[in-house]
Order: structure tokens, then sequence, then C-alpha cells
């Protein structure tokens, strides 16, 4: 029987919301994106995460998202739907209520802005996992929500609460994603959740990445992945050094905005965000054209 570490193991790319120039959501480029992604071997998706500017998305609107990239999927990959915030009870009604019945596992990011304690981010979680359907991936990233989810904390979630199956680790901090990868369960999931570091996060033991750039580079960011879960680096390395730029433009200023950028360039999305989003300055994305004409 396969478990949720072998389900999303590989690539998965974390959507971004395409929007009409009204700010209405694009469902015309989402299909688009989507089949793009997977027809270069993504292995699975991820809709709604803050990559997808969830926080600006009304309920309906989600609740639509996750439908029509269900009904676009059309399961050729397993879908996680991310639901996240700092109010614990509304993300269980959300649980309780949201279309769920095609994803795999949800992706929960940790509460902003609150600054819960340790012990408050175990509370929080375990409320959630009891309250989900579906396996509940924990998602650290500290850069956004100023608090850290402490290694012993990760591990103690693992340990004791039968229903979060796994962790998307972006605090960008090896040594705690190596005591993580130590002392966890062996089925538990450890994903990376930095598309510059998922290379040595794999060697070091990763079997997995939700990763913004394959939004862009689908088929090379795949078999970077790819070859580092083979053991083959030195492949894996040749097509991350061609990235490397790319991550540095996509990040500069702020994600979704680079990615979009790309996208856009690209063809397969019109440039619009919702504010507080802006686009990039005019700097950027002059450098991401020159980027992109190499």
């Amino acid at each position: 029987m396969n478990t949720l570490k072998d389900v999303l193991k590989g690539t998965g790319v974390a959507l971004v919301t395409p929007f009409k120039k009204n700010n209405d959501v694009d469902y015309d480029a989402l299909h688009t994106l989507i089949d793009f992604v997977i027809d270069n071997k993504i292995n699975y998706i991820v809709t709604l995460g803050t990559t997808g500017e969830a926080p600006t998305l009304k309920t309906p609107e989600k609740t639509d998202v996750i439908k029509y990239t269900y009904e676009i999927v059309r399961k050729r990959v397993p879908v996680v739907v991310g639901i996240g915030g700092n109010n614990t009870h509304e993300l269980i009604k959300d649980l309780e209520t949201f279309p769920l019945d095609g994803a795999v596992a949800v992706l929960s990011t940790s509460p902003y802005y609150n600054k819960p304690s340790q012990e408050g981010l175990y509370q929080h979680y375990k409320m959630l996992a009891g309250a989900s359907g579906k396996p509940i991936l924990v998602y650290n990233v500290p850069g956004r929500t100023s608090k850290n989810i402490e290694a012993e904390t990760v591990i103690r979630l693992a340990n004791e609460v039968e229903n979060i199956a796994g962790i998307k680790e972006a605090g960008g901090d090896m040594q705690q994603c190596m005591k993580i990868l130590r002392d966890a369960p062996k089925d538990f999931l450890v994903i990376s959740g930095d598309d510059a570091l998922a290379l040595p996060q794999i060697a070091c033991g990763m079997q997995s990445v939700i990763s913004v750039a394959s939004n862009a580079y689908p088929k090379e960011y795949a078999d970077m992945v790819r070859f580092s879960l083979s053991g083959d680096f030195k492949k894996a390395k040749s097509i991350n050094d061609k990235l490397i730029k790319a991550y540095e433009l996509m990040f500069s200023e702020n994600n979704p905005a680079g990615i979009k950028t790309f996208l856009s360039e690209m063809g397969l999305i019109k440039n619009n965000l919702r504010m507080p989003l802006v686009p990039l300055s005019d700097k950027l994305q002059k450098e991401i054209k020159a980027y992109l004409k190499k």
C-alpha cells in the first residue's frame, strides 16, 4: 500500500492563480497552466498556496478554484489543497466544508502574525488534524509568518498526532531540516519548500519539493529533482546551475509577482495580481525579459 510519502514523491508545483484585468479568476489561463505543468512531467499540484494568492481569494472563489482544478487535472496527478491561516476555529470550518474529495492532502501554513508559542503551534495543528478527513502537511515558512516551527515541535507532531503526515519546510535552516530528517518517523514526509535548496536538501534525505519555479520550468525542475532522487547529482547540478539566476529573479521582490512575470512573458497567463501585491519594478521586469531571451 502506497503511503503519502510515495504518492507525493518528486516535484509538486505551487500553482499560481491567474487573474483577468478586472481581477476575476482567469479559468482559461488556469486550464492552460495545469495542462502545461502536467504535460511537462511534474508529479503533483498544490492549489491555493501562498503562490496562489489564497489570502486574497474569497471563500466561494476558493471553492470554485479547487473544483475546477480537480476537473482539469482529471486525476492525472495528485492534488494537494492549501488551507491555512491564523484563526484555528475558522480553519476547522474550512476543513469541514471545502470540497476535499479529490485531494490527497491538505497543506496548512502555520499561523501568521499571532506568533503563538511552540505549544500553541502544536495544539493548533492537533486540532486541525482531528477535524480533517485528509492528511495534514504542516507548512513552516517563518519568513512569511515570523514564527519558526522548531524541529522538536515537528517531531512531536509527527509522533503524537496520527493525521499529521508531513511538513513542507521552507525555513532555509539546513541544520533544522537535518534534525527533522534524522528524528522523524520513517513514513513522515519531509518536503523542501525552497526552490534553490531542493538539491542539497534531497541529498540530506528529502524526497519531495513544492516548487514555485516549476510553474515556468516544469520539465527542467522536475528532471533536476528526479536526477537528485536517483543519486545522479552531476546531472542534477547541471540543470540547477542554469536555473539559479531564475530563482534569484523570481524571488528578488515578491512571490508570486516574480513567477507571474515569467509566466506572462512566456504567454501562459496575464501579469495581473490582487492588491496588496503589485507587478515587479520595470527594472526587474527588463532583467527577466533579458534572461528569457537567452
